[in-house]
């Protein structure tokens, strides 16, 4: 250990680390939820008027207060891929070389995993701090007992009553540590579920639009 530097500075950097992986932990939890419940409450909104429509002419033209949310942009998605495709000069270019259909689930696929990387934003981070907080808080827990022993070799007392504290002491960074993962590791599992039942729903209304889109039977359920 370098005595050189205060090893209080080093156990005051590991304890206001963990405060910063706390604070980015419970801004993401906050910020995951809004996001989860504005999605979920456009796209069921966006699916009850699109699909009440006559047709696809009359979804496009769905207002804007009705057509927001990650199913609605993948729809416009799809409905300017089939208004470049009817252009003249547009299906003879390769990006509109191959069967129609299959060019159209592509085009809706990507759009799809566009959104589903949005809903995964900050996931990793949470599953960053999950894994790293209790070592993090490990590290400042060492750090304070090999300086508690330090200190009292220095004295030359070992008596239970001067052992006892700052080793005490020094074993709050390893709770703390603990504190700040396990938030971070439920919520990354909590919103890593809601980001696979969101994809189900994205996918089940690619099929959907594709469905109508070349006049077969809607399977949308």
């Amino acid at each position: 250990m370098p005595y050189h530097i205060a090893p209080g500075i080093i156990i005051d950097a590991t304890l206001y680390t963990l405060l910063a992986f706390s604070a980015i932990t419970w801004i993401l939890i906050l910020f995951k939820i809004w996001q989860f419940t504005k999605n979920g409450f456009y796209n069921k909104q966006y699916s009850s008027v699109f699909w009440q429509a006559a047709d696809l002419e009359t979804a496009q033209q769905l207002p804007s207060n009705k057509a927001r949310g990650p199913q609605a942009r993948i729809a416009a998605t799809g409905f300017n891929w089939l208004a470049a495709l009817n252009q003249p000069t547009g299906s003879t270019s390769l990006k509109y070389r191959g069967t129609p259909q299959d060019l159209l689930e592509q085009a809706l696929r990507e759009s799809t995993l566009n959104e589903q990387r949005r809903l995964e934003s900050g996931l990793t981070m949470l599953a960053s701090i999950g894994s790293t907080a209790p070592f993090v808080g490990l590290f400042g827990t060492v750090l304070g007992i090999m300086h508690a022993m330090h200190d009292i070799s220095a004295s030359g007392m070992a008596s239970l009553d001067v052992v006892a504290g700052p080793i005490g002491d020094a074993l709050i960074a390893t709770a703390i540590g603990i504190a700040v993962a396990v938030p971070a590791v439920l919520a990354y599992n909590f919103f890593l579920r809601r980001a696979k039942h969101h994809r189900t729903a994205l996918e089940h209304f690619v099929e959907g639009f594709l469905n109508v889109a070349f006049g077969t039977e809607s399977n949308q359920g």
